[in-house]
């Protein structure tokens, strides 16, 4: 027996520049904040950076004739703001653009329909000097950056993403500071995701002004799955908090023109929100096609008490917190088997989303834009890399979109995170996502055992009944 997905069900891959491109001083490109970052001591596991990463940059054809041998039907990665706009201002650098034309051009001699995510975490270095997210210019310089995107690729992409994952933008970035640029300060987290959701408007406006009427203009968001730890008022009002903060700072923006009103009451102690214009919300709320949905785990909470157990919310270490408002909030792990990152592995998480996005805005089609896992993989002595866990999340997560598109949900796509091994944010080279294994001395690429599982079903549209 097997689940058939609908047909024309788009299967894809994902990464983003960062992790994976390399070629961090070639052809104009300067830093970002994750070039900063990583070069900063320990900031990153291992002292690890994206200098070389994947080199994808100078293997691009590779991979892609790699994803055509997986029968990928869809690759979503990610524009270099540095890389295409090296200040963050002013004319693009054509050699940069050159690349993401070559990249996009050899995608559909394979067959394979190219996905634009214009930010994906690295923000020009130059920008971040000026004051970064926080800085209301910076959502401007945004929707300028993405005009000159769509200029350059609005005749041969047909699907964008503006943001990837604001919430990791803002709040890991601005408030618990272990991502770039790694500022810890609750107000300009919250100032940050402001800013991140008028980018999200501004930057819409301009793909759309810019691009063909057959584009189709999408945001990948990782709402929260958020689960109190018993029914209790505490417990019940924790998650309401982290709920807040997780999901409804971006989604009631960006779907419906207003901010939470618990949300403003629970952040009224650290700011008066007077960086929101009048203009802002209606910019923000801008029609979309599509609306991606990044899922790994769900979160688990309780009201704190003094002897709580410490902070574990799966985005780490950090005496900061990237809760601003709801510090009084515990984290627990859930029950059961966890990856690598020592994420439980739970996708009725995912289930729950899907379906409340399909109440919540019954009319927006939505894409999976990224789900995977980390495990600890490694070449066996014939060099295979044989990796069951992941073939068996995978199967799990797809059964329960399988089952929410049953239920009603109007999922038309799922891009696997991540197409390859890639560079893991400051956990640097230690965990591997990929569905294609990396050995970085060589860059020697190995498809896994669940590549070649995950190809099958792409090409079949079938799941089978056990992984």
């Amino acid at each position: 027996m097997t689940h058939r997905f609908p047909p024309g069900f788009l299967w894809g891959a994902a990464t983003a520049a960062y992790q994976i491109e390399g070629a961090a001083r070639e052809d104009g490109r300067t830093p970002s904040i994750w070039d900063t970052f990583s070069h900063t001591p320990g900031k990153v596991a291992g002292g690890d950076t994206g200098d070389v990463a994947a080199d994808h940059y100078h293997r691009f054809r590779d991979d892609v004739r790699l994803m055509a041998d997986l029968g990928i039907g869809a690759y979503r990665f990610s524009v270099s703001w540095s890389r295409v706009q090296p200040t963050g201002r002013g004319p693009a650098v054509q050699r940069g653009l050159d690349f993401y034309r070559a990249l996009v051009d050899e995608l559909h001699a394979h067959g394979i329909q190219p996905v634009v995510t214009l930010y994906h975490w690295d923000l020009p270095q130059e920008l971040e000097s000026a004051g970064g997210w926080p800085e209301r210019d910076t959502a401007y310089h945004f929707a300028e950056y993405a005009g000159l995107v769509a200029d350059a690729l609005g005749d041969r992409v047909e699907l964008w993403t503006t943001l990837n994952e604001p919430w990791c933008s803002a709040f890991l970035g601005y408030g618990s500071g272990v991502h770039a640029p790694g500022r810890t300060d609750p107000v300009a987290a919250l100032r940050a995701a402001h800013h991140l959701n008028l980018a999200h408007g501004l930057g819409a406006q301009a793909l759309r002004s810019a691009l063909p009427a057959r584009a189709r203009i999408a945001v990948c968001l990782n709402p929260g799955a958020i689960r109190a730890r018993t029914q209790s008022p505490g417990d019940l009002d924790a998650q309401r908090r982290i709920d807040a903060l997780a999901t409804r700072i971006f989604s009631d923006p960006m779907l419906h023109g207003r901010y939470p009103t618990d949300l403003l009451a629970d952040t009224a102690r650290l700011t008066d929100w007077s960086y929101v214009h009048d203009s802002d919300l209606a910019a923000i709320k801008h029609p979309l096609d599509a609306l991606g949905i990044n899922y790994y785990t769900p979160t688990v909470v309780s009201a704190a008490t003094d002897n709580r157990p410490p902070r574990k919310d799966g985005h780490g270490a950090s005496e900061h917190s990237p809760w601003p408002g709801a510090e009084r909030v515990a984290f627990h792990q859930p029950p059961g088997d966890v990856t690598a990152m020592d994420w439980s592995v739970d996708p009725t998480g995912l289930y729950d989303l899907l379906m409340r996005f399909s109440r919540e805005v019954p009319d927006l089609p939505l894409l999976i834009t990224e789900n995977g896992a980390a495990y600890e993989d490694k070449p066996d002595a014939e060099g295979v890399v044989h990796d069951p866990e992941r073939i068996a999340y995978l199967h799990a997560h797809l059964a329960t979109v399988r089952r929410a598109i049953a239920d009603g949900a109007d999922v038309r796509g799922y891009f696997l995170w991540s197409l390859m091994d890639n560079f893991e944010w400051s956990y640097g080279y230690a965990k591997r996502f990929g569905a294609v294994h990396v050995d970085y001395p060589t860059q020697t690429r190995t498809p896994k055992s669940s590549a070649r599982w995950y190809a099958e079903v792409a090409r079949t549209g079938e799941l089978p009944t056990s992984a």
